[in-house]
């Protein structure tokens, strides 16, 4: 008895702080001088020989670890990093992820929570994305005519310097069929334009929002592969929690003006809008095409051109819109519908508010996106306020 009377007194003690064995640089690394500690984590204590046993292991520059350091400045002379701009560098040291959270998952919009994605996954998936997309136009069943290539300087010049329509051919009868053009097409038509005025579906138009989300994510491979992506990352338990989820982040109606139920991610991104007298979001080629077929959307040139070569491209685009000018409307040229939902999904699912860096076919794309602050859904997460390809000008 008298035995473990002393050793939980030595326990006591040590937990207590009493036993300088106890002091470490886990997690004080770069600190200022602090007399609670009987021996130090920053680069004065080499100096005046006070470190902690373990602070070469922790805090000492070159080390392979995150032990201590997440989140710390840039340092040129590490050999890996820990800060949250790492994952997009493909810097960071191998236990990045577990010790730090790293790469910003989820959190802002639906879905995750802290779950950690990274930047190389989500260029894996986005890959794997890409080569599913069996929908999308060919050669033969979409032709553009870019024409006019101007500098970001000029963008706002408000100039129609192309004779004739982006568009020169779409192959409606092939392409439009499709059940999720279909399902795109049904739901397009629902919207008014103009911000300020409430939005007010019919039990119909509900209906084609739920089959565009089933027909998209449910019935394509490539939409279950983007679930089973989020459910092995822990971001969604099941496909009914998933599709639930992006019925309410896209579709829920928020106000963008006068307090008026106006708007949505789905709208903004898809349909286009206009605020202020100017078009607001507006990235989706079908929805372009359409506009254009009908004579109400004039083609004025553009500013920016992916590196595809096929389709899917990524093209910067200005434009009038029945009198309304937008200065730099960049959409994916050529994708199919369920591409496009995936693409912005994920990257709003893993990066809201953030660049998205994806990788397609080998060559990077950049999707901006960001959330909606003003009002929530279910637990306090919040709807896309938008998302689109950030090329050089936007």
């Amino acid at each position: 008895m008298k035995i473990i009377a002393v050793f939980a007194l030595c326990v006591t003690l040590f937990c207590q702080g009493y036993g300088n064995t106890l002091d470490s640089c886990q997690g004080r690394c770069g600190y200022g001088t602090d007399s609670n500690y009987s021996c130090q984590c920053n680069q004065a204590c080499e100096r005046f020989k006070d470190c902690c046993s373990d602070y070469v292991e922790f805090c000492k520059v070159g080390s392979m670890s995150c032990k201590g350091r997440c989140g710390e400045k840039y340092n040129s002379q590490n050999k890996c990093h820990c800060n949250s701009k790492c994952t997009r560098y493909n810097n960071c040291c191998s236990d990045y992820a577990e010790l730090c959270n790293g790469g910003g998952g989820g959190g802002g919009g639906g879905g995750g929570g802290g779950v950690v994605v990274t930047d190389a996954e989500i260029k894996a998936i986005s890959e794997t994305l890409f080569a599913l997309d069996s929908n999308k136009a060919s050669a033969s069943e979409l032709i553009i005519d870019p024409q006019a290539l101007v500098p970001d300087s000029q963008t706002g010049s408000q100039t129609d310097l192309s004779s004739v329509p982006l568009f020169s051919y779409v192959d409606e009868e092939v392409l439009f069929s499709k059940p999720t053009y279909a399902a795109l097409l049904a739901v397009l038509d629902n919207y008014q334009r103009m911000t300020g005025q409430t939005e007010d579906f019919s039990p119909q138009q509900l209906a084609e929002q739920e089959t565009f989300v089933n027909e998209t994510m449910s019935n394509t491979e490539l939409g279950r592969e983007l679930f089973a992506f989020l459910y092995t990352k822990g971001i969604y338990a099941s496909e009914e929690e998933f599709l639930h989820d992006l019925k309410m982040m896209w579709f829920g109606l928020y106000s963008r003006y006068n307090n008026k139920m106006d708007s949505s991610g789905f709208e903004h991104i898809f349909a286009g809008e206009v605020k202020k007298g100017k078009v607001s979001g507006f990235h989706n080629w079908i929805q372009f095409y359409l506009l254009e077929k009908r004579g109400v959307l004039n083609y004025y040139s553009h500013s920016f051109d992916g590196p595809w070569t096929n389709y899917p491209d990524v093209l910067g685009m200005q434009f009038m819109w029945d009198g309304y000018y937008k200065q730099v409307g960049s959409a994916i040229i050529g994708s199919s519908p369920e591409f496009d939902f995936a693409l912005y999904s994920l990257c709003y699912i893993t990066r809201p508010g953030k660049q998205c860096y994806l990788s397609l076919g080998g060559k990077t794309l950049i999707i901006q996106t960001y959330t909606w602050n003003n009002s929530f859904y279910g637990d306090g997460k919040k709807f896309i306020g938008s998302a689109f390809p950030a090329t050089p000008r936007n």
